[in-house]
């Protein structure tokens, strides 16, 4: 048991007596998990969103499309710059809002 008690006090490092880590490693550490989590989670998310804003602002007549409701249909026209005309049967057209289009058919997804 005497060798292990040397062993653990020899992985303390010189002049730490017992107190916790200095303000500066813990800031640093602190510091080190934002970036892991800036990297991780909100970069990707942004720049999936501003993929999407790209895609949305580029639709044009003729796309397919699926609506975050799930309706699958063809851009049949642009009625304003927020509105779009899309079919989703033969005869059968619906006003959608730009905002709800969720992916454009046929487009490779990441």
């Amino acid at each position: 048991m005497d060798s292990l008690s040397s062993v653990l006090f020899a992985l303390i490092p010189p002049g730490a007596g017992g107190e916790g880590p200095s303000m500066g490693s813990q800031l640093g550490l602190i510091a080190v998990i934002i970036g892991i989590f800036y990297m991780l989670i909100i970069r990707p998310q942004n720049q999936q969103r501003k993929q999407h804003d790209v895609m949305l602002q580029n639709l044009k007549k003729g796309d397919k499309v699926v609506t975050s409701g799930g309706l699958h249909g063809t851009v049949s026209g642009v009625i304003d710059k927020d509105t779009l005309k899309v079919r989703i049967a033969d005869q059968v057209s619906v006003q959608v809002s730009r905002s709800a289009i969720a992916t454009k058919r046929g487009e490779e997804t990441e």
